[in-house]
């Protein structure tokens, strides 16, 4: 059985050996913070751990759901040209979309709207060399176990926006549609496909099925996890160095000022003054509303 049977069929492997936990392996394999994302390089699913290609999957689709996203689109920009094998950190980036992040050595602008990267034509055939892209956070449908992996799917500007047509959306368009029908995109087995009319990896999607209760709930919770977490909050590279944020220090505890409790002192007693009854004002009562009406029209 190869490791890409395993991957593209995870029901093949009986449930009894995958849920028993295996000090065995975990010794071999060493470091437990394994960070695992999938790949579409090529056109071809590609299950990247820590930066290593473990195994891939020539299908032209696969099913999964989405657990958690970035809450916004992302930008990338690379000065140097892709190398074979090479993990390549990108020149310049942004989480948000809005300006560099903090961490990069080489901003190409204050902000990204003034970028120069971020113009038509600074890209090959005329496109932006900044791209757009968008971090998911996803499990495979045929893996529901309660040690089930999270992985981190980065969405290619090219399969985000347009308009697509039926069954074949962009990833927008596609949210799009399931919320014009009141369905969460957490709450169905999506499809991804390869779009065979493109020259480069491009998506579409679409949803195959409802999540059962026990599915929706179970995956609900995995979309909190950590592994969720650094899926749509870390770039590849730093996923492939299998190296989680350093977390931030907790806030120092400042000795409190010893409290003083104040002498008691006595209130003075002063008599209360008392009130004169003023004579009391006859009233007449009016008899109806007729002529209780005609007072206020007075």
């Amino acid at each position: 059985m190869s490791n890409m049977t395993l991957f593209s069929n995870g029901a093949s492997v009986p449930a009894y050996l995958k849920e028993v936990a295996d000090d065995v392996t975990d010794t071999l394999a060493g470091n437990n913070n394994q960070y695992k994302r999938i790949s579409i390089k090529g056109g071809v699913w590609r299950m990247v751990v820590n930066g290593k290609e473990i195994s891939k999957n020539e299908d032209r689709s696969m099913n999964f759901i989405v657990v958690a996203a970035s809450p916004t689109n992302t930008r990338t920009f690379y000065a140097k040209s892709y190398v074979e094998g090479e993990a390549l950190r990108p020149t310049c980036s942004s989480i948000d979309g809005t300006k560099p992040d903090a961490n990069i050595e080489e901003p190409q602008a204050a902000t990204c709207a003034a970028c120069p990267q971020n113009i038509a034509g600074s890209g090959a055939n005329n496109s932006r060399a900044c791209r757009f892209s968008r971090r998911l956070a996803v499990m495979l449908e045929n893996d529901m176990r309660e040690e089930a992996d999270v992985y981190q799917l980065v969405v290619p500007a090219q399969s985000l926006f347009g308009s697509g047509e039926s069954g074949k959306l962009p990833l927008i368009a596609y949210a799009q549609f399931l919320k014009a029908n009141n369905v969460r995109i957490s709450g169905v087995v999506t499809e991804a496909r390869f779009d065979t009319n493109s020259p480069t990896p491009k998506l579409t999607f679409r949803a195959v099925r409802p999540l059962t209760e026990e599915e929706y709930y179970f995956t609900k919770e995995k979309g909190k996890s950590t592994d969720a977490l650094n899926a749509i909050n870390l770039d590849p590279t730093t996923l492939d160095k299998g190296a989680a944020p350093t977390p931030a220090p907790a806030p120092v505890a400042r000795p409190q000022p010893k409290v003083v409790e104040a002498p008691v002192v006595e209130p003075e007693v002063v008599e209360e003054p008392k009130k004169r009854e003023a004579p009391a004002k006859k009233v007449e009562t009016p008899t109806n509303l007729e002529s209780l009406l005609e007072e206020w029209e007075d």
